[in-house]
């Protein structure tokens, strides 16, 4: 992965972790979905990733839906 890029959010729900991307990316923000969950039993983390420019509004934005 680029330098620029840092992990905002953690979960090992994939549904969750879809729905901060979502969220970040419609505030007009590149957000990057990692998918580390292992095959068949979907055991793992799910990251998200987001340019470390947009770190702190990201943030506030997670805090601010509750996610």
């Amino acid at each position: 992965m680029e330098q620029d890029w840092v992990k905002i959010y953690t979960s090992h729900d994939f549904f969750k972790s879809e729905m901060v991307r979502h969220v970040l990316t419609d505030e007009n923000m590149d957000a990057i979905l990692l998918n580390k969950q292992g095959f068949p039993y979907r055991i793992g983390e799910v990251e998200v990733y987001i340019h470390k420019d947009y770190f702190q509004q990201a943030l506030e934005i997670i805090i601010k839906n509750q996610l």
